[in-house]
């Protein structure tokens, strides 16, 4: 018995002597699809790992400071966050695990647990180190499964492993995804250690290891957008039902856009993804897919005309009734590639309109599409969207005010739309005047009466907060502003929610918009509900309350003053939208108004309201079928019971479970080559 203590003493001090003296460091940098944009160093020095992130974009500075001590089985026994966040909102983050009582509070959340097991502590603002640990202890774990705190449980997947070279160095690194955190799979690129190497899913930013040539990232890119498409790939092939016969709908309620008005009771053909029937009378058809509407309302699909896609929002969008989706700014690479896979029907995905992203080379650039350094390459660069199929082109803050007149001629000449953020010391009225066809986020029509700030800057936002409520809006100046809109018939893209948001949330709140819907989401979209994004004082904060409040009475004076109105998001897909009509009923207008935002108004602006935008004879069948009536209750828009995309059929509950989320209503039953489908099971 002595003689093992001993043993067993020695044994200790020699690890505990070898792990102090263990030391490492690696950097890795973030690529923009121009050149750097930001970088990390995490620091190990035995059980203790810190890690420093620094990245910027836009107007965003992300700044975080962690560190942390690694105790059993690679867990977290000790974090430490503070730093801040894109917005500029504080972030103070703790953690601790003594006696098996783990503790953790911070700016946004607190709580306690016992844990008779290993749990792993995932900070809400998280920088590489964190995300490295997670894949050590997975990898540590037999089952490659941990329980996670505050809630949750990962897995740990091995996708692909490649082998790179460089110069007389080899090094094989593997392709791991770990589930549980959020919608989809989180993947990225580790060595044989368990250390991030690289990720790059073709979209605003790459990260790889220092000392590595960035050529190598093409390479790791290509598999792993290959593996995360085939994780959607699954989804669409389960739960696409596609019928072979015409599909028959019963009994519905059906809302008329066009006349607006309700027709009760009706019949609904579909043949070959067309409405070819619809009738008073029962439909007699034989061999067709059957759908008994009873209780039901029948609206058009819905549009989101401000979105920035990746590949999972297609699923995430079919399930709240979003069937055409206009992408208002992405890398080239990545909205083709998203566009071939909705086209090809190989992930689930509507129809998709694009425009060509382009700003003004400065350090406050927003390089997700292309950046111009004269007028004459601006107009190179809308030549180029044009002849590669773009519909429109969205300029952004950077962009010099005395361009935008030559810049909009071309453009309309080259068969394109203008849209953006209003240029940086120009007004709104200034860019409607010089040819913009149409304006993004309603903070922009405030601004038009501040003065001509540096919309490059946070003041773009906080300006608004402070400021926004002290306008008049029923003064002659707001008014003919808002005619001179009607009268050219620019459009306005509000965004209303994420400007909402971001006014109102505060510490270790809830954000009031998605209150209703957080506890449906996973635990990580969840806890990014949490918490403030702009770092607003106290004395600011009535200001800030008010100010959301004018949003509303905004978008109520564009409606009476019959400003062209489309509903887009700019945030989480399919429920930033639905919140976004949600606020549009709020602020007065409508719901039959509501509903034409997002369909027929927005098919008129995109060319499309000749085959989509509402229900009528010889349009294509963008159907979404609802629980209650949206034109009473207007958030009957969140019960979506069965979306019909043409001949495809898919159920929300389904799709909402294989995003692990919790759905909100159960989808209709309906007979397919033989099968009926019931609903899913809640979980």
């Amino acid at each position: 018995m002595k003689k093992s203590r001993l043993a067993t003493l020695v044994a200790a001090a020699v690890f505990a002597t070898a792990n102090c003296a263990y030391a490492k460091s690696i950097e890795y940098i973030f690529y923009d699809k121009e050149g750097i944009a930001g970088s990390e160093v995490i620091e190990q020095k035995g059980s203790k790992i810190s890690g420093e992130l620094k990245l910027g974009w836009n107007n965003r500075r992300l700044n975080l400071k962690e560190s942390f001590t690694i105790g059993a089985a690679k867990m977290p026994e000790q974090v430490h966050i503070e730093g801040i966040s894109p917005f500029g909102a504080p972030v103070n983050e703790e953690f601790t695990l003594k006696d098996g009582v783990a503790t953790w509070q911070g700016t946004d959340e607190h709580g306690s647990a016992k844990t008779s097991e290993a749990q792993f502590y995932i900070p809400k603002n998280s920088t590489l180190a964190v995300q490295t640990q997670l894949v050590k202890a997975l990898l540590a774990d037999k089952d490659h499964s941990i329980g996670l705190l505050p809630q949750g449980q990962a897995q740990l997947h091995k996708l692909d492993q490649l082998t790179l070279e460089q110069g007389d160095e080899k090094k094989t690194v593997y392709l791991y995804g770990v589930s549980g955190l959020g919608f989809t799979p989180d993947l990225a690129w580790y060595d044989e250690s368990g250390d991030l190497f690289a990720a790059d899913e073709g979209g605003w930013f790459a990260i790889l290891r220092k000392g590595w040539d960035k050529s190598h990232l093409q390479q790791l890119k290509e598999h792993q957008v290959a593996a995360s498409d085939q994780y959607l790939l699954d989804i669409a092939e389960k739960h696409t039902h596609t019928s072979a016969q015409p599909i028959l709908i019963s009994n519905v309620n059906l809302v008329d856009v066009e006349a607006g008005k309700l027709r009760k009771r009706r019949h609904l053909l579909v043949e070959n993804g067309k409405i070819t029937k619809i009738s008073r009378r029962p439909i007699k058809v034989q061999n067709a897919t059957r759908i008994d509407a009873k209780g039901h309302t029948l609206i058009p699909g819905l549009w989101d005309m401000h979105a920035h896609l990746s590949p999972t929002d297609g699923a995430l969008n079919m399930a709240a009734g979003i069937i055409n989706v206009r992408d208002i700014g992405n890398t080239h690479e990545n909205i083709m590639r998203i566009s071939g896979l909705y086209e090809s029907e190989q992930i689930i995905g509507g129809d998709l309109f694009r425009a060509g992203f382009m700003d003004r080379e400065s350090e406050n650039a927003m390089r997700m599409g292309k950046t111009a350094d004269s007028l004459e390459e601006a107009k190179e660069i809308v030549e180029w969207y044009a002849e590669h199929g773009y519909q429109q082109i969205k300029t952004y803050s950077s962009m010099e005010p005395e361009w935008i007149a030559p810049l909009a001629k071309h453009i309309h000449e080259n068969g394109m739309r203008l849209s953006g953020h209003i240029p940086a010391f120009m007004t709104a009225e200034e860019a409607v005047d010089a040819g913009f066809d149409e304006i993004q986020h309603i903070n922009m029509l405030f601004l038009n009466f501040m003065g001509k700030i540096d919309t490059r800057k946070k003041l773009r936002f906080t300006e608004i907060g402070e400021h926004a409520h002290e306008l008049d809006l029923e003064s002659a100046e707001v008014g003919d502003f808002l005619d001179k809109l009607a009268e050219k018939g620019t459009v306005v893209d509000a965004t209303t929610t994420v400007f909402s948001s971001m006014l109102l949330r505060q510490p270790g709140k809830v954000d009031p918009e998605f209150e209703d819907i957080a506890g449906h989401l996973p635990v990580n979209i969840q806890r990014a509900f949490v918490g403030a994004e702009l770092d607003v004082k106290p004395e600011h904060r009535d200001d800030y309350d008010l100010s959301a409040d004018a949003l509303l009475k905004m978008m109520r004076k564009l409606h009476e003053h019959k400003v062209t109105m489309v509903a887009g998001s700019d945030g989480i897909p399919g429920f930033t939208l639905l919140r976004e009509l949600e606020l549009y009923a709020k602020s007065g207008i409508s719901a039959m108004d509501v509903l034409r935002t997002a369909t027929l108004v927005p098919a008129q602006v995109m060319g499309a309201d000749q085959y989509t935008g509402s229900i009528t004879v010889g349009k294509n069948a963008d159907l979404v079928l609802l629980e209650g009536n949206p034109l009473e209750d207007i958030s009957a828009l969140r019960r979506t019971a069965l979306v019909i995309e043409g001949q495809n059929l898919y159920r929300p509950d389904e799709l909402y479970q294989a995003l692990g989320i919790k759905s909100f209503h159960p989808s209709v039953p309906f007979e397919l080559n033989g099968t009926t489908t019931i609903a899913a099971k809640s979980e």
